[in-house]
């Protein structure tokens, strides 16, 4: 069951970078999932706070928010608006790109560790806990090992390939979304923490 305090209000954060430049890449794909979100609840996210950009539904009691900061001080954002909002991390869910996840598969988990990922690692320092949900969005990973073509992965645009598939891991992430706000976050992990879930082929 979910605690009381966590169906008062919710912080939804999409993690990436900001500028044109970082728009279409992997590492953005947690701001594309966000937006799409906040789309089909009719909130644009074009407020600038809390070194963010934000939107809210006063309606579904949540906040959208972007951090503005570059991906590895993200946490510093959200922190801003977790002490100006009253929502505490555990009504905290953050969804990112993961490189150790394949294009097409999402887990959502609450807690752990950053795993190498400089957004959630920031999180983890600026809040000074874990137990925030993660809706970890898989994008795998590059044909050669090491931090460097990792960094080059990650910042890099999708293929043809990948990008046929995209909008259906976007849609896919915004619906369970929906349903972790609807249903709670542990009906979400049922439906959606396997394969096949998200409604597109993973690439081999």
């Amino acid at each position: 069951m979910e605690k009381k305090s966590e169906n008062e209000g919710h912080l939804i954060v999409g993690l990436g970078n900001p500028e044109s430049d970082y728009a279409d890449t992997r590492h953005n794909l947690g701001f594309a999932c966000v937006r799409e979100l906040a789309r089909r609840c009719g909130v644009p996210i074009d407020k600038k706070r809390w070194q963010s950009l934000v939107g809210r539904s006063e309606g579904r009691g949540v906040w959208f928010v972007l951090p503005q900061t570059y991906m590895n001080l993200s946490g510093q954002a959200v922190a801003k608006v977790l002490k100006d909002t009253g929502l505490t991390p555990a009504q905290t869910w953050v969804v990112y790109d993961e490189l150790d996840l394949p294009l097409c598969r999402m887990r959502i988990r609450r807690g752990g560790s950053g795993a190498g990922h400089n957004g959630v690692k920031s999180l983890i320092a600026s809040l000074g806990t874990d137990e925030f949900v993660r809706f970890r969005v898989g994008i795998g990973k590059p044909a050669r090992k090491g931090s460097e073509s990792g960094v080059r992965y990650v910042l890099g645009r999708f293929t043809k390939a990948e990008a046929e598939r995209v909008p259906k891991v976007i849609a896919g992430v915004a619906d369970a979304l929906e349903v972790a706000l609807e249903a709670g976050v542990e009906r979400a992990m049922d439906r959606y923490n396997r394969p096949t879930a998200l409604g597109c082929e993973e690439l081999p």
